[in-house]
């Protein structure tokens, strides 16, 4: 595949009309924290069917499962889910979405392409009926809660959140923090450690993780105020508090702590590819928006009586974004080619894929920045909010320094 197909460019141009029509004059509001993220993401999914497309696509998976059949939880690649042919459209929307605000798409990120997921895979027949259907068309917004203040990268070693049993039921106490979605959310995936006494190992660090379901306003559960970023500030993030929260069975994914499919590591790592992939599809939007804006620039602006965009260091700042932009829109090619043929992007892959396209979209931004000039530092010229922005993807998603150990691991042990 070496260019979008032509339905991905009539999304494309479709979306970008909506954009410009609905999200580019509300930034500022966005930006500020005054214009709530989550409207705009419905009536975009109103506009162009996805809700409708979501709730049909579940009734069939729900459908099937009631009739004793199994409908595995697969993905493409994109958080709008699909199969492999619709994975480029999936990759539009995002990339597009990113060129103006990557907050938006942060948040449905977390809430279609990790929470849904997780259910997805892991609930039993009643646990997805109870909570899909409003997450899927995005009329609840879904929080995925695995990182703690000292944990970080060290997700599962680090994890201090726990559960003891009481009876039929689990009581959790704990804190996480960087939570996307975290102030809002109405449903919320919760990774905890069973705290057994007499467990047979005592090292904390290996004890099984389990996943449960909090529903907002569970007595015990405290959603945070919103935290103040350097980036992204059209995605809400904060922290949880458990105290005593009283979860019964049917919270617990799967209603077993006997999981086939295994324990919560399993829950969590099964998203990672996906996640990363997903960081490649929003690094292409910056990249393409800070390119836009920086030939516009380079033929508008005028020093020492010629435009700039004559001057060989502009020249090689643009080529550099350009050959940036390729490489990147080539890497979700080859996701897409992968999703199309049935093959996985490996996690080691996945990783290359994301610690390559967030540096280069940094440096890309960084970049823009410079060719703007005094006039890049300041916000009404939105070359600094990307910046700002394309920041958090080294980051988000495991930090670049991790995924770097994931790809020698992949290496050395092949």
């Amino acid at each position: 595949m070496l260019e979008w197909s032509d339905v991905d460019v009539a999304v494309r141009d479709a979306v970008r009309e909506f954009v410009d029509r609905e999200i580019r004059p509300h930034l500022d509001e966005l930006e500020s924290g005054d214009m709530a993220p989550y409207p705009i993401v419905r009536k975009l999914f109103s506009t162009f069917g996805i809700d409708a497309m979501a709730k049909e696509s579940l009734e069939r998976r729900l459908a099937k499962l009631r009739d004793g059949g199994s409908a595995s939880q697969t993905s493409s690649g994109g958080m709008f889910g699909g199969g492999g042919d619709q994975a480029g459209m999936g990759f539009v929307l995002i990339s597009e979405l990113c060129r103006v605000s990557m907050g938006l798409v942060t948040g449905v990120g977390v809430s279609l392409g990790l929470t849904v997921p997780t259910i997805a895979s892991r609930g039993t027949l009643d646990q997805q009926q109870r909570w899909l259907p409003e997450l899927v068309t995005y009329e609840k917004v879904g929080a995925w809660a695995i990182t703690e203040p000292d944990s970080g990268s060290d997700a599962f070693g680090g994890m201090k959140s726990y559960v003891v049993r009481d009876g039929d039921d689990y009581v959790l106490n704990g804190r996480k923090t960087f939570i996307t979605n975290g102030p809002d959310a109405d449903v919320t995936v919760v990774y905890a450690k069973l705290n057994e006494d007499g467990a047979p190992t005592a090292d904390p660090r290996r004890r099984k993780v389990l996943t449960f379901v909090l529903d907002r306003g569970m007595p015990g559960f405290v959603q945070s105020a919103p935290f103040r970023k350097m980036g992204i500030h059209s995605s809400r993030t904060g922290e949880l508090f458990f105290d005593n929260v009283r979860l019964g069975r049917d919270r617990l994914l799967g209603e077993t702590e006997d999981n086939e499919a295994g324990d919560g590591r399993d829950s969590a790592k099964s998203n990672f590819s996906s996640e990363r992939i997903g960081v490649a599809a929003m690094a292409l939007g910056v990249i393409e928006e800070c390119l836009r804006l920086s030939v516009d620039y380079a033929r508008e602006r005028t020093l020492w009586g010629q435009e700039i965009g004559q001057f060989q260091l502009i020249q090689l700042k643009l080529a550099t974004m350009e050959v940036a932009r390729m490489n990147v829109r080539n890497m979700l090619f080859r996701v897409i080619e992968a999703a199309q043929s049935g093959h996985p992007i490996s996690l080691p892959e996945a990783s290359a894929m994301k610690w390559y396209c967030s540096q280069a979209a940094t440096d890309v931004a960084m970049e823009a920045v410079q060719l703007f000039g005094g006039n890049g530092y300041m916000t009404e010229y939105r070359v600094e909010q990307l910046a700002r922005d394309a920041k958090s993807l080294m980051i988000y998603a495991g930090s670049n320094e991790v995924q770097i150990t994931h790809v020698a691991k992949g290496l050395l042990s092949g």
